[in-house]
């Protein structure tokens, strides 16, 4: 008779005593994801899309690029930057922060199944109104929208229109991934 695999499941608790030793350490529903440290493609779209947030955003709203859309006791999920409103007040803990407007993930070689898989359905459950997925490989952003919603592939232009702004942020996905080769 096969015996079952018995799974750990972690807490934020415990998340607070791992190791910073480069990697990214989260957790979905108590189950641990290590992400290994970004490679240099991976920071030079995080950059570019960074900038492209603030400049479209202004001081309507505040672009992370650490931080944490988290629900205790045992999610804790990093995306690569958070978008959250100006009107939404900054509390102390990551925990107590609600109201985010967008999650994005790049995803390359060493995160794309945790991102793919496991955490771009998740913010949208989570109460984060847009998660993004821009894939190194294949060049282009997967769009999530709702709880259970479907994914949505973006391969020429990003259109994103947080409410109450005027018009939608255009991004270009060929100037996106400029210079990011397949050997991402």
């Amino acid at each position: 008779m096969a015996m079952p695999i018995a799974v750990p499941r972690y807490t934020l608790d415990d998340l607070e005593s791992f190791p910073d030793d480069g990697n990214r350490y989260e957790l979905l529903d108590g189950m641990l994801l290590v992400s290994p440290a970004p490679r240099p493609a991976h920071e030079l779209v995080v950059q570019r899309l960074h900038y492209e947030l603030v400049t479209y955003l202004g001081r309507r709203a505040r672009v992370f690029t650490r931080g944490a859309v988290q629900l205790r006791p045992r999610t804790s999920l990093e995306p690569d930057l958070l978008v959250l409103p100006a009107a939404e007040p900054i509390r102390r803990e990551w925990a107590d922060i609600a109201g985010w407007w967008l999650a994005v993930e790049v995803s390359g070689r060493g995160s794309r199944i945790y991102d793919r898989d496991f955490k771009q359905t998740a913010y949208p459950r989570l109460g984060v109104k847009e998660a993004w997925r821009a894939d190194l490989a294949e060049h282009c952003v997967y769009v999530v929208r709702e709880p259970d919603g479907p994914v949505t592939r973006v391969e020429e232009r990003l259109l994103w229109h947080p409410s109450g702004l005027g018009e939608p942020l255009n991004l270009d996905l060929a100037e996106l991934f400029q210079d990011v080769d397949d050997d991402w």
